[in-house]
């Protein structure tokens, strides 16, 4: 007799290990799992070129850990899901959550039309260390400062629930007919420039948990000072992993306990922190992605420049760290924290360009794009978020670099057409003497730009604006 299977609906946990509802499912009977590609309902904030990427890679790992039995469909799952439980005879779906308003208005509406269907519908938290309602002040109001959320509202929550085990026990049909190839979801660019990321990375369970286990053990000693420098191992690239639930934030907090103490310990559970401050912003402010949350940024006088907008997404600006960063992110999918702040700071406030222009090159280029932790951290960094750094905080792509990346091994990696300029020229390449620049084969000309704005000026400018701003009256 043919099993009725529970089907498991694959979305951002692309992971068997310490998946709730793939868990919860197995412990049923036989679980049908589904991922469904939804270009539908996302609208504006569908994947960028790089997500889909690493999707198309996650997904074909995630296939051979099912054995070939994950089904892969495409369309709209409001539509989708009850017709494929009414031809498989199933009578529950599950899935874990997700906090973009899209998904949210799209998972309630599913949850009732499958219901009125007679079908169980049940979802799990998958993703984050505490849901958005259950880190809140003491009058129940959300947090808007990051600090107290992290001190009082994460360390005094009850601890994160320990990371499941893999099910005991996986009985999955064979897909249905109309499960569709990885292929034709169409997920990998026409034009193949992907090909330039494979080296960087191995994408999947595995190799996340790989990460997390060589993080663990390299990385995390010194994290505390090591992170702030692009060429040191103290970083644990796991936010495209994260993003697309290759692992879970439980598994890195918890492999973090066992792993670490004291400073390096409470500086990495403030980065997985971030996440989950950005992922409630989001979610108690769901314009968050393009509505200013200080209301007096409405009124800055931002630039429109397309030529300044190109030569910053090029790396061609001029200044080394800021043009290391942006060809690091197109060359790799990936941007190093410390590198992102300094070229965001750059883009907002010595070009005056709108953080807007940021969140979208960002979320087209970046594995790891988040539609919360980018926009909050956009809103951040131009200083009209819920908890921004001050406006006036302006980064210096100079001191930055020098201060950063003293030995220049990452800036001369990323532009290595100034590999042979001596250090006290590498971050301020148009103060070095003539002779140096033909000895380094270094031409304005041919070979790296002149800077495309000047610190000092640029920075008066947009401190003025920020004056002019703040002193005008409210609307």
């Amino acid at each position: 007799m043919k099993k009725t299977p529970i089907i498991h609906w694959f979305r951002q946990d692309l992971r068997i290990s310490d998946n709730p509802s793939l868990f919860k499912a197995s412990l049923k009977g036989s679980v049908l799992p589904v991922f469904i590609l939804d270009d539908d309902n996302p609208g504006k904030w569908s994947m960028g070129a790089a997500s889909r990427w690493w999707l198309h890679h996650s997904l074909e790992s995630l296939n051979r850990s099912l054995q070939g039995r994950l089904t892969f469909l495409r369309g709209d799952p409001l539509e989708i899901l009850p017709a494929l439980a009414a031809s498989t005879g199933a009578k529950e779906v599950c899935w874990n959550r997700c906090y973009e308003p899209w998904r949210i208005t799209r998972d309630t509406r599913l949850k009732h039309k499958l219901r009125e269907q007679g079908i169980t519908a049940e979802s799990f938290n998958g993703s984050m260390l505490w849901e958005p309602w259950e880190v809140h002040k003491s009058d129940g109001t959300p947090y808007k400062v990051f600090t107290p959320f992290y001190r009082k509202g994460c360390l005094g929550a009850v601890p994160p629930r320990m990371p499941l085990p893999l099910p005991v026990k996986m009985d999955c049909p064979g897909p249905p007919e109309e499960s569709l190839p990885l292929e034709a979801l169409e997920l990998l660019p026409r034009i193949r420039w992907d090909r330039q990321l494979e080296p960087h990375w191995t994408i999947g369970e595995n190799g996340a948990l790989e990460r997390l286990a060589i993080f663990l053990k390299d990385g995390l000693p010194g994290y505390s000072e090591g992170r702030d420098f692009p060429a040191r191992p103290n970083v644990s690239r796991l936010s495209p992993s994260l993003h697309f639930g290759e692992i879970s934030p439980n598994q890195a907090w918890y492999g973090a306990i066992a792993a670490g103490t004291g400073i390096d310990l409470d500086h990495f559970q403030r980065e997985l922190a971030w996440r989950e401050f950005s992922y409630g912003l989001l979610y108690y402010n769901p314009g968050l992605p393009e509505i200013n949350l200080q209301k007096s940024f409405d009124r800055f006088p931002w630039r429109s420049n397309p030529e300044l907008l190109d030569r910053w997404q090029r790396g061609m600006t001029g200044y080394p760290i800021v043009d290391a960063g942006m060809r690091e992110l197109r060359e790799t999918g990936y941007m190093h924290n410390r590198i992102r702040m300094v070229a965001g700071s750059f883009l907002v406030k010595n070009m005056l360009l709108h953080w807007h222009e940021g969140e979208s090159w960002f979320r087209d280029c970046l594995a790891d794009a988040d539609l919360a932790i980018n926009s909050a951290s956009w809103q951040w960094i131009a200083g009209c978020g819920a908890d921004a750094a001050p406006y006036f905080r302006i980064f210096n792509p100079v001191a930055q670099g020098e201060k950063f990346d003293s030995s220049g091994s990452y800036t001369r990696r990323y532009v290595p057409e100034l590999a042979r300029l001596p250090d006290r020229y590498l971050f301020s390449p148009w103060e070095a003497p003539r002779s140096v620049l033909d000895a380094a084969g270094v031409s304005t000309e041919r070979t790296y730009p002149e800077p495309v704005v000047d610190l000092r000026v640029s920075r008066q400018q947009a401190l003025d604006a920020y004056s002019a701003t703040k002193n005008q009256p409210g609307q």
